[in-house]
């Protein structure tokens, strides 16, 4: 068995011996038993989604190597306490997504960007060179660079990365002490019987049956937004959401648990099967904003994307 992490969250220390090949930064693996068979059929037997084929190949295109950069073969000895490199390829051809991300600031420890809808954060599962994270490292050149914090794929907007390793750790803080304020729009379904603004707040898990959407229940909340009513427009409304905790699709939930679920979310209030994704029909939720005081020099910083939310024509 083996324990698996990406080569970006290396330790700042780390020697790294495969460079970043068109904005994907290689991962490693820790090996955690010796194994007898050789390297190749470990990570057919590790990957079993990955073809024995592909494992192959890239081990005669020496493209799997060890802690200190030599390659490794398909007989090469499976050894407790390896650390071995190789890149993550997909098995089938990536599908492109057809939207681009704007930059909103660049400087010697920040890069701020503004996400378009159906753009994956990070590389996961089909998604790899398709992703804010990867499309900016190859941009830009910076092999450092990782969120500290996520939007979800179907959400567009604001978000912060890192790039020098000396001052991420201050960066990353600001979310742990709660001094980032971030404001979200969305357009919904008209909330009936509030008075604006006012609080929301339930408790949230994972989901019991669907892993990927979140549910709520009964007992002490651990989830929080604060909502303003901005426009009203027939059956829809645009409203102005202040995340007061970050729970996993925490706006989406509250808002459908509301009677009012966003416009185009195929998750609430009900999980609808995967039919690919229709780029005529974003999410309408969006990032607007961010601000903190920066933790290096105590200055106020906020950065705002410039993306509308599209009212459906009349």
């Amino acid at each position: 068995m083996g324990s698996h992490r990406k080569g970006h969250q290396a330790a700042a220390n780390a020697y790294v011996p495969l460079p970043m090949r068109d904005g994907v930064s290689p991962s490693y693996l820790w090996l955690t038993e010796t194994r007898a068979g050789g390297m190749l059929r470990f990570l057919a037997e590790r990957y079993p989604d990955v073809s024995e084929a592909s494992w192959a190949a890239r081990l005669a295109r020496g493209e799997i190597v060890d802690a200190s950069g030599a390659p490794l073969r398909a007989d090469s000895p499976v050894r407790q306490g390896m650390r071995i490199w190789y890149y993550r390829e997909l098995e089938q051809p990536e599908a492109p997504i057809p939207f681009e991300e704007t930059v909103l600031h660049l400087d010697e420890h920040l890069l701020v960007a503004d996400k378009p809808h159906f753009l994956p954060t990070i590389p996961t599962g089909r998604f790899l060179k398709e992703t804010l994270l990867v499309r900016l490292k190859r941009k830009y050149g910076l092999p450092d660079l990782v969120p500290i914090h996520r939007l979800d794929r179907e959400t567009a907007g604001v978000v912060i990365f890192s790039h020098n390793i000396e001052t991420r750790g201050a960066y990353q803080s600001m979310f742990q002490k709660r001094v980032v304020r971030k404001t979200y729009e969305a357009l919904a379904g008209v909330i009936e019987g509030r008075d604006f603004p006012f609080t929301y707040r339930s408790r949230m898990v994972d989901g019991a049956d669907q892993f990927f959407i979140s549910e709520e229940v009964e007992g002490e909340p651990n989830s929080e937004t604060l909502i303003e009513l901005l426009e009203r427009r027939g059956g829809l409304a645009r409203y102005r959401l202040h995340p007061l905790t970050g729970r996993k699709h925490q706006l989406r939930l509250h808002l459908s648990r509301l009677g009012a679920p966003i416009l185009n979310d195929a998750f609430y209030p009900v999980a609808q099967p995967c039919k690919g994704d229709d780029f005529s029909a974003p999410l309408q939720l969006l990032a607007r904003s961010i601000a903190f005081p920066d933790p290096l020099t105590g200055e106020a910083r906020s950065f705002a994307s410039a993306r509308v939310l599209d009212w459906p024509a009349a």
